[in-house]
């Protein structure tokens, strides 16, 4: 039943964002968008900008809630993410102190040890080799040190490489999904023979917001609800071309095709240091989540499925 609780999304115009908004509302009928921009999902949502790199507006945003959700995205560059992401963090956990917030911040997985990529577990070592992945190390650790003082109430929730309907900025999505419904060729990076995980937007959404209501789950870390059958590119093809009723075509970038095309296309030159993530297999393992409520991915083949509606 909803209440009057205030959760406030910071970054609420993002992928996450928008679907958690909704699925707030199962709980609470006072929510609060925080963005440079924000603009309503629900007809009751309340509307705050605010430049989450200034302390005083993000002060502004958290005051009065009692969740503060940090689901932003900022620009995939790793010198902007080695400036921005710790004054974000810092003022994001700095507000949630004052106004004693209970904080959730949605990560992803580049925090973890590369060698042990092939199966990632919420115990696998923190052990970053990537510039990105040890931003995303500094700033969990940020939080865990704050819980660890028993100054800030927290949890981390963690998904793989996300797809859904409507995705922006997702690999998935726009190398494959939104190729093939325009009837070009797929595209996959490194090997098209290698299994990688996914993780569908509106079961990380709503798994989120689930885990904020519980009583038991703060001050951990947790894997949202990512599907077992983790595909390769080749097999993820072959479900979309049965379903649009085309062939199933994928080409590959090599490293010799990425470092060509990166000259035209800059961001490629960003995901190089991720190479592990696709040359070799890739599992996501949300088992502890499954076990502990039940909480399940969405069937793969269903999953792809509704990017095509």
């Amino acid at each position: 039943m909803a209440n009057s609780t205030l959760h406030t999304i910071l970054g609420s115009t993002g992928n996450i964002g928008t679907f958690l908004a909704k699925d707030l509302t199962a709980y609470t009928d006072n929510i609060r968008l925080v963005s440079r921009n924000p603009s309503k999902i629900n007809p009751k949502d309340q509307l705050m900008k605010a430049d989450l790199l200034h302390r005083g507006e993000v002060d502004e945003a958290v005051k009065d809630s009692d969740i503060v959700y940090l689901v932003s995205g900022i620009t995939y560059k790793t010198k902007i993410w080695q400036e921005q992401w710790p004054i974000i963090m810092g003022n994001t956990i700095e507000a949630c102190k004052k106004h004693g917030a209970k904080l959730v911040f949605f990560d992803n997985m580049y925090c973890y040890d590369p060698s042990y990529v092939r199966h990632l577990t919420e115990e696998t070592p923190v052990n970053p080799q990537s510039k990105k992945g040890k931003v995303r190390a500094k700033i969990a650790q940020m939080i865990l040190d704050e819980i660890s003082s028993g100054q800030l109430t927290a949890m981390i929730v963690r998904a793989a490489d996300f797809y859904g309907p409507g995705a922006k900025l997702s690999f998935l999505n726009e190398s494959v999904i939104n190729r093939m419904k325009a009837g070009k060729t797929a595209q996959w990076l490194y090997a098209g023979d290698k299994k990688h995980s996914f993780t569908y937007i509106p079961d990380a959404a709503y798994a989120t917001a689930f885990l904020a209501q519980q009583k038991d789950t703060w001050n951990q870390v947790w894997h949202l609800p990512t599907s077992k059958a983790y595909p390769t590119g080749q097999e993820v093809v072959k479900i979309l071309a049965k379903h649009l009723g085309v062939e199933p075509k994928l080409q590959i970038l090599s490293p010799f095709m990425l470092n060509l095309v990166s000259l035209f296309i800059p961001v490629l030159k960003e995901v190089k240091e991720l190479r592990y993530q696709l040359d070799q297999d890739y599992c996501f393992d949300s088992s502890k989540i499954e076990k502990a409520f039940g909480l399940k991915a969405i069937d793969l083949e269903e999953g792809l499925r509704k990017c095509l509606e």
